[in-house]
């Protein structure tokens, strides 16, 4: 192998370690072992590895340029997290620049691609429900360019990660339909290769749990879009299970439950009451009003932007941060009986 052909890809594939790992120990990084900053090294030493000057040095002229990475730009949330991204980026001089995955893991990879091809100095990102390799988020590693996740995030990737409490979220909304003394819940739950599903539903089951609610597993049913709520209630209502009360992964799917009990004749809250998470504009606008579960998108905006400029401007390696913002719950019609 000839000097001037090494590449960091190189050294990973004869050490067998992924290229950010040797990344990382090349930059003497905290979360690398002595005994593998060693091992890259002496390789690199080895064979005369040298970085990419030109690379580098477009690398280290800064652009003033953020990339930001979102599911979709529609949703009430996510437009509250980029107006938060843009206070801050607007406040230290620093211009952002949107892409959508729409939920849609080629399109996700495409935008990596798209960033990686021009000059950033940072990306936010929050992944896509599709998404189950991270290969396009280690590049930005690889290449020296600082990542934060925001809401949706993976424990694969070592980043920074800003995330909502979930779990608690769920926790309280679940014991607050128990305590109005519903026993049969629902979960409409989100897909469970994301931490937001995982942790959602956890929150449900262990607040069932605390309160010594009998847990029925066919009352857990895989839904998390207003379409897919049109039909899975209508399955629910014909199956002839009982249930008196359904909590749903977020605003919208409640709203598509809502629209069909009372298609088909039931009172909410008398009947079923309904639970959604987001505190979406959606829970306003329905009828009744829907009890939801707020997450300040704006102030997890402000928060990962924040980040992604202590990274920038760092001047050594320091661990990845998670910081978890708390949720409220916030009680309207669809629970409450009067």
């Amino acid at each position: 192998m000839k000097s001037s052909q090494v590449t960091i890809k190189d050294i990973a594939r004869e050490l067998g370690i992924s290229p950010s790992t040797v990344s990382r120990a090349l930059k003497d990084h905290p979360d690398i072992s002595q005994e593998t900053k060693r091992l890259v090294n002496e390789l690199a030493a080895k064979y005369n590895y040298k970085p990419n000057i030109i690379a580098l040095s477009l690398r280290n002229q800064r652009s003033n340029v953020i990339g930001v990475i979102i599911p979709e730009i529609v949703h009430y949330f996510f437009s509250s997290v980029i107006s938060g991204i843009e206070e801050v980026a607007n406040e230290h001089g620093y211009s952002v620049m949107i892409s959508q995955s729409v939920e849609d893991y080629n399109r996700e990879v495409a935008a990596c691609d798209t960033f990686l091809n021009g000059i950033i100095d940072g990306i936010l990102v929050s992944v896509s429900k599709e998404t189950a390799n991270y290969d396009h988020f280690h590049r930005f590693e690889e290449e020296g360019i600082p990542i934060v996740f925001f809401d949706r995030a993976v424990d694969e990737i070592l980043a920074d990660k800003i995330i909502i409490d979930d779990f608690d979220g769920a926790y309280q909304a679940t014991e607050h339909l128990i305590v109005q003394g519903r026993r049969k819940i629902v979960h409409f739950a989100g897909p469970q290769n994301r931490l937001i599903g995982q942790n959602r539903l956890n929150g449900y089951l262990k607040a069932m749990r605390d309160n010594g609610v009998v847990i029925d597993e066919r009352l857990i049913i895989p839904c998390d879009t207003f379409q897919s709520a049109l039909v899975e209630t209508q399955k629910l209502i014909d199956s002839g299970l009982k249930f008196d009360s359904i909590f749903t992964v977020n605003d919208f799917t409640a709203a598509g439950a809502m629209k069909v009990l009372l298609r088909n004749g039931y009172k909410i809250p008398t009947d079923i009451a309904v639970v959604g998470f987001g505190d979406d504009q959606t829970s306003l606008m329905v009828e009744p009003t829907l009890t939801t579960v707020n997450q300040p998108g704006f102030e997890m905006g402000k928060k990962a932007m924040e980040q992604l400029i202590r990274r920038i401007t760092q001047s050594k390696p320091e661990p990845p941060v998670t910081e978890i913002l708390k949720t409220q719950l916030i009680v309207r019609e669809s629970s409450r009986v009067k």
